[in-house]
């Protein structure tokens, strides 16, 4: 936790404080105070209690050690894709996903004073979103953990000519002013986050309402493996509305795939699909069955 920026580390101790005393009602999450992610949380479980964490990791232990009861982590972007390491992480953490939630994103340049700036920290996700508009000012990009940390480092830092990408409310909070607003590259900017806990909660969800199954496989090293795991998801009518691939180990071989798709296990058509998808794969685990947060398609 001491590895935030000086003027954040006062509320990030606050933060702390508050969710030990109750720990049933603590959310972690990954970056300093007034990253997007603090805004997630604080809108998709209002009535819990946000913990600051400094790294992805961070947060899934703090559900696994017990100090939170969710963890709330981005998974992938409208304009620059998936979050880096997650799909390593989700799965070694042992966690289940229980929910999801979408929000929009919007970025504002905030510094000490108002330019010109030679860099501009931020998360690389932010940074990727907001490049046309970096570019085209001439600042350079330098990776941060987070976005509110990295209006935190530059506050520490004292130096006119650096600048952040972060939330506005990130600029309040450290003292920073606002250059411009909505600087990312994209008006519909949307972020998906996933709502994880330490035990899947698909017998909660209401079956009569549209529910996601995500789950990871890896294929066998055969021909048109891929193609036969996919084939039971269309013979039996299910909707696969995700597939992404990622290596895993460094033989290059073994290429696994996350995925989603609508409906629950224990549906017939389901299990037949994620049954077909087993027998041609060397491994398939579900990472959970949540409701839908938003109407694919």
């Amino acid at each position: 936790m001491r590895s935030f920026p000086g003027p954040a580390l006062a509320l990030v101790d606050t933060m702390r404080g508050a969710a030990a005393a109750q720990p049933e009602r603590a959310v972690a999450f990954q970056g300093s105070p007034g990253a997007n992610s603090h805004r997630a949380a604080t809108e998709a479980l209002p009535d819990d209690l946000p913990l600051p964490c400094f790294s992805f990791e961070d947060a899934l232990e703090a559900v696994k050690d017990g100090r939170a009861s969710r963890a709330i982590i981005p998974i992938e972007n409208s304009q620059h894709g998936r979050v880096a390491d997650i799909h390593f992480l989700l799965p070694e953490s042992g966690l289940a996903i229980v929910g999801e939630y979408f929000m929009p994103i919007h970025h504002a340049l905030m510094g000490l004073g108002h330019g010109p700036f030679d860099a501009a920290y931020s998360h690389p996700q932010a940074l990727g979103q907001s490049r046309l508009f970096l570019r085209e000012r001439g600042i350079v990009p330098l990776s941060h953990a987070d976005t509110a940390g990295a209006a935190a480092f530059v506050a520490e830092k004292g130096d006119p000519k650096l600048a952040a990408i972060a939330p506005a409310i990130a600029a309040e909070l450290y003292g920073l002013d606002i250059v411009e607003t909505h600087v990312e590259d994209s008006a519909d900017n949307m972020t998906r986050f996933v709502i994880l806990a330490d035990r899947p909660a698909f017998l909660t969800v209401d079956t009569s309402q549209p529910a996601i199954t995500t789950f990871v496989f890896e294929v066998k090293n055969i021909p048109a493996a891929l193609y036969k795991a996919m084939g039971g998801f269309a013979t039996n009518g299910v909707n696969m509305t995700k597939l992404e691939s990622y290596q895993h180990g460094t033989s290059f071989s073994a290429t696994r795939f996350y995925a989603d798709i609508i409906g629950v296990p224990g549906d017939p058509a389901v299990d037949r699909a994620l049954e077909e998808c087993a027998f041609h794969s060397k491994e398939l685990r579900i990472l959970g069955t949540y409701p839908q947060a938003r109407k694919r398609g």
